[in-house]
């Protein structure tokens, strides 16, 4: 079981964060600025479409393909954005000596069969070296598609885009202080991804999103999208104690039990599948994560089975001393409740946690997710955010969830 005291020791918690995840995280805001800045000083600013196009794909891979799903969340029913991820991983030949080729170098992409020039292909990614990535940009040329490169300056991918007339967008990495570097990866071609290069893909993302005029999102939403990220930076610090920091009695929750991340609405599933992914990259832990009401029907086997509350008999032969303690279910219901009365709505205040019991206005599907825990014994835990805009909302919620990923991998080392 986790040691939650832990938590509380910010020098500890310094010396486990080998690859500086909290100092990357801390500085989510200022990525998404910096991103904003440099997009328009590569031509973002002076970019006139004519018309919106008929179809947005947005290929990579990790949270480049979260960046995705997240725009096409904000994006609603009447735009058609598709995540493209890769379909194939072929073994890539050595390229520096000595040093194993990164997984990410074999990877391919291929774009639809009815992709063409109505559509738009943004590509985004992190290290700007995928093969696949500059073949995926030349078939898009080849096909009369435009194109939008998300790539490291100086990279492959970058110097790509130039070739096939993209329009270049600069991704914004994480800038360390002078003498702090992250450890090296135990397997070097499969890292931990930085968990807030989300924003570095994201920011870019939905400024051109902006522009085409594929969201609805107010002028100011992303800029101010930046000041909640630094708000929710200050919450969950470091030297934040348990009990006022959110991230971290988030993490103590999710100690020793195996998450079921249910979501009501597009914004919340997105946030749920990002935390997911972030519990097995940086926790090391399993989730599953579904939309209300299907997840009701997918997971109700779980309540039932070995990880039920009421599925251990008691046996009374049975010898418990050496065992560990046996996991259990949990359920994490992440909303969107807009305009709620009383929900958080300034900088300083993040989603906020249902107190148990509470009987305020819920949805079919929420009222049915807490009937079904109850009935079963299994502890659920709500978070809601009731800021007006969806894209705040998921930046309150993301960044919860991924301080509490973080602040739980950190703590289950060091036990």
């Amino acid at each position: 079981m986790l040691d939650d005291t832990l938590l509380d020791d910010p020098a500890a918690l310094q010396r486990a964060d080998r690859d500086r995840a909290l100092l990357s995280l801390a500085g989510s805001g200022a990525r998404v600025r910096t991103a904003l800045r440099l997009a328009d000083a590569a031509g973002l600013d002076r970019l006139r479409p004519d018309g919106r196009p008929r179809a947005v794909l947005v290929a990579g891979h990790g949270s480049a393909l979260t960046a995705g799903d997240i725009l096409a969340a904000l994006a609603g029913t009447g735009s058609l954005v598709t995540p493209l991820p890769p379909t194939e991983a072929t073994a890539p030949h050595a390229d520096r000596a000595g040093m194993p080729p990164a997984f990410t170098a074999g990877l391919g992409w291929q774009l639809p069969g009815w992709a063409g020039p109505l559509d738009l292909l943004v590509i985004s990614s992190a290290d700007g070296d995928e093969r696949g990535l500059i073949g995926l940009a030349e078939q898009a040329y080849a096909r009369g598609c435009p194109i939008v490169v998300t790539a490291p300056a100086g990279s492959a991918l970058a110097d790509a885009a130039l070739q096939v007339r993209a329009l270049p967008l600069p991704y914004v990495s994480s800038a360390l202080p002078e003498g702090e570097a992250p450890a090296a990866a135990a397997e070097p071609d499969l890292p931990a991804e930085d968990p807030a290069a989300l924003w570095s893909h994201l920011a870019p993302l939905l400024a051109l999103a902006q522009k085409i005029g594929l969201t609805q999102l107010p002028y100011d939403a992303l800029p101010a999208t930046a000041d909640l990220l630094d708000a929710s930076a200050v919450r969950c610090r470091p030297d934040a104690a348990a009990y006022t920091n959110p991230a971290k009695g988030l993490a103590a929750r999710l100690a020793g039990t195996v998450p079921l991340l249910w979501a009501e609405g597009p914004v919340a599933g997105a946030v749920a599948a990002r935390f997911a992914a972030q519990l097995a990259d940086r926790a090391g832990r399993p989730a599953l994560a579904g939309l209300l009401p299907q997840a009701l029907t997918a997971h109700r086997g779980m309540f039932t089975g070995q990880l039920g509350a009421g599925a251990d008999p008691d046996d009374f032969f049975r010898d418990r001393v050496e065992e560990p303690d046996p996991l259990h279910l949990q359920v994490l219901l992440l909303r969107h409740t807009p305009g709620t009365a009383g929900g958080p709505l300034d900088e300083d205040q993040g989603p906020a946690e249902v107190p148990e019991g509470d009987e305020g206005p819920r949805s079919f599907g929420a009222a049915r997710a807490h009937r079904l825990a109850a009935a079963h014994d299994v502890r659920l835990t709500e978070y809601a955010s009731a800021r007006p805009d969806p894209l705040h909302a998921l930046a309150d919620l993301v960044a919860l969830t991924d301080f509490a990923a973080v602040y739980l991998g950190l703590a289950a080392a060091q036990s």
